[in-house]
């Protein structure tokens, strides 16, 4: 039986982590290797059986780098940048085998009934942030191997929890309010937006975000715990509240220039124009089983398109 819950997959991310933990040498006929899409349907699949949710969105990147995150702050993933592109968006960085698998996974998505979901100029964190802000009947579940999506864990009005696996589907954490507020020692009861709040002060090296220099992830926690929100701690700052050390208030006022594109930048939005490729709901079944054998016959699939077909399969008990 269907647990009633949303699951909206961060398909990049996953397809990445797959593409990472296993061997190139998993072939097509023609050589061109399927790591990322032998994986992926794994995943997918372990997803609908272990969980079993009632609807499922992969979420996808129409845009790596959306240039309203650029203008906020230039650094944002910029040393991921492979190629500048003047009049449109630049090209991501990405291993050569692994651009070929993602249309074939796409294709797989489709065959299988599995609705996707995109938003021209946003990313997919934007994509899985708007569709949890519109949910306002069913428990959801965001299923990523990126952190910054702990911000979107919340309680009401539906709840949202996030399975994080960033070391695989076998060592997956499943992060409620309580686990993240206990983990990163903020406010349970409103530990998704005070993650957010947190990882601004932090930074991220990898997305090109410098934090405040001085502030790690501990104070940052204790400050956005004793200030109650990102906003009330940059204007404590500012109006050189007696409540904040001088050293601190110093290293933030030194980083108001950051502090002021951080939350463009880090928080995802809520209102992207999301366009679903069908409907989300789970299928009993998959749409087109004999496409799905036929792009495994194809892609040698092997065991990953079965164990997909049989988890769809197991939809109709």
């Amino acid at each position: 039986m269907s647990t009633g819950s949303v699951a909206l997959l961060d398909a990049a991310s996953l397809y990445f982590r797959s593409y990472f933990a296993l061997p190139e040498s998993m072939t097509a006929p023609d050589g061109t290797p399927v790591n990322a899409v032998r994986g992926f349907a794994d995943t997918v699949a372990r997803i609908l059986t272990d969980r079993r949710p009632a609807r499922l969105v992969a979420c996808l990147d129409a845009d790596w780098r959306p240039q309203f995150r650029v203008d906020a702050l230039p650094s944002y993933k910029a040393h991921r940048v492979a190629e500048e592109v003047e009049a449109g968006s630049d090209v991501e960085e990405v291993p050569d085998t692994l651009t070929p698998q993602v249309p074939i996974i796409l294709e797989l998505l489709d065959a299988a009934g599995l609705a996707v979901a995109e938003a021209t100029g946003f990313e997919a964190d934007d994509v899985i942030g708007t569709l949890t802000a519109r949910e306002a009947t069913d428990p959801i579940e965001v299923i990523t191997g990126d952190r910054d999506l702990f911000q979107l864990v919340r309680t009401e009005p539906t709840p949202a929890s996030v399975i994080y696996v960033g070391k695989g589907w076998a060592k997956a954490e499943i992060l409620a309010p309580e686990g993240l507020a206990e983990r990163y020692g903020v406010p349970a009861e409103r530990a998704g937006a005070a993650y957010a709040d947190m990882a601004m002060l932090r930074g991220d090296p990898s997305d090109g975000l410098p934090g405040v220099a001085g502030i790690g992830e501990k104070t940052a926690a204790k400050l956005i715990t004793q200030f109650g929100s990102f906003e009330a701690l940059v204007a404590a700052a500012r109006a050189e509240s007696p409540d904040l050390p001088v050293k601190t208030r110093a290293r933030l006022n030194d980083a108001a220039e950051y502090l002021a594109a951080a939350p463009t930048v880090v928080r995802v939005a809520a209102d992207a124009p999301v366009v679903l490729s069908g409907p989300d709901a789970v299928p009993a079944g998959a749409v087109d089983e004999r496409r799905i054998r036929d792009l495994a016959e194809r892609w040698n699939l092997g065991g990953s398109a079965t164990r997909l077909l049989d988890a769809l399969a197991n939809y109709r008990t």
